[in-house]
């Protein structure tokens, strides 16, 4: 009967310790993630940024609109296009329909656009096709929904005159969603995280309603990858940088509500997760920035998973609590409690987080399940 109490004992003890290393990784990788890294990248950029090069003259542009029946909003997009504070003999305007069956194609070229028509394929073929048949110095891109202020092609293409930047994205502001979604409060947060990590180095990550390529350094992925995630990472791994110019400003309309954002988000993943598992992102970078992507996007991505696996060791633990330091496996299993029920009860921040970390979830088991596709439709309300 002793022996047999000891190798239970022995057994509870080795699965307390598997239990505590799962728990504490998982806790560390979440304070890490959202807390930590965003702090150090902050502080570090305000000690070490890189100076800004002043441009000599102003290059040639070709804005490329990607559009899938974008109808109701292209003829907006393209009188916005055209007010920018550019000199008119620099920039061209082309919309690449990616087989759109609505007015796009024929509204475009009326407004003056050079209009490419597509089979359907998605947006980053269409996009691939408008920059083969362009020759401008640098090609930019924006979505049909966004609006630029006057000055953000101007402001879009100054870093160029450093001749290591190849990629720049612009500042994305949300306007007021008309309903619940909290998307503005979170962006501001990434905003902050990314021009600090420019300042230091290169971005992680852009956004596809304002940003631009050097010709020379622009690179076709698989369609499936779109750029706002593989562009950054894949200059820097040709020896480039990625930078964040925060007063290159667009705007966009965000989805209505949280629950509009949710599906949103669990489309954009499961694209990240391709990436992510199958991109090579890490190969060949170097240490500060392979530490960068780490953070930023690989435990980001993994926050849901993290979530599951505190959650799961939390309650194992409070369980079966060890003789010293049972007390934070308390505290983070109540403060994940309240978390959910916060979220349960409809509290806007809380919600949004819990929704787009199970987003992250959801959009692993679809990649896994059936993989993903290469078109898209717009996200519900932003149009």
């Amino acid at each position: 009967m002793f022996q047999t109490a000891r190798v239970a004992t022995r057994l509870t003890i080795q699965a307390v310790v598997i239990l505590e290393i799962l728990f504490w990784a998982a806790l560390v990788g979440l304070l890490w993630t959202h807390v930590a890294y965003p702090a150090v990248i902050v502080v570090g950029a305000r000690l070490g940024s890189r100076r800004s090069v002043e441009p000599a003259e102003l290059p040639a542009v070709a804005v490329i609109v990607a559009a899938h029946n974008e109808e109701s909003v292209i003829e907006r997009r393209l009188a916005n296009l055209q007010a920018l504070d550019y000199p008119a003999e620099k920039f061209q305007i082309v919309v690449t329909s990616d087989a759109s069956t609505d007015r796009t194609e024929e509204l475009a070229a009326a407004a003056g656009a050079h209009v490419i028509r597509n089979p359907r394929g998605g947006k980053v073929a269409a996009q691939d096709r408008a920059v083969r048949e362009t020759a401008s110095e640098i090609v930019a891109f924006s979505d049909a929904n966004a609006t630029w202020a006057p000055e953000a092609l101007r402001k879009l293409v100054a870093p160029f005159a450093d001749p290591k930047v190849a990629y720049v994205c612009g500042q994305l502001r949300l306007e007021a969603a008309d309903g619940s979604n909290k998307e503005g409060l979170y962006w501001r947060y990434e905003m902050a995280v990314r021009s600090a990590e420019s300042r230091l180095g290169s971005v992680t990550g852009g956004n596809g309603s304002i940003y631009a390529v050097r010709r020379s350094d622009y690179v076709e992925v698989d369609p499936r990858f779109g750029h706002d995630l593989a562009l950054p990472y894949l200059m820097v791994q040709h020896g480039r940088r990625a930078v964040y110019a925060p007063a290159a400003i667009a705007f966009e309309k965000p989805t209505p509500s949280n629950e509009t954002e949710y599906r949103r988000k669990v489309r954009m993943f499961e694209h990240c997760w391709l990436i992510v598992l199958r991109g090579k992102m890490l190969r060949g970078q170097p240490p500060g920035y392979l530490v960068a992507l780490l953070s930023h996007r690989h435990l980001r991505y993994a926050s849901g998973l993290l979530h599951l696996v505190l959650l799961a060791t939390s309650i194992a633990l409070v369980a079966d609590l060890p003789p010293t330091g049972g007390w934070i496996y308390v505290a983070v299993l109540v403060a994940q409690v309240a978390l959910l029920a916060a979220a349960g009860a409809g509290v806007g921040i809380a919600r949004y987080y819990v929704l787009v970390s199970w987003a992250t979830v959801v959009s692993l088991w679809n990649y896994l399940r059936r993989g993903v596709p290469a078109t898209w439709q717009p996200a519900e309300g932003t149009r």
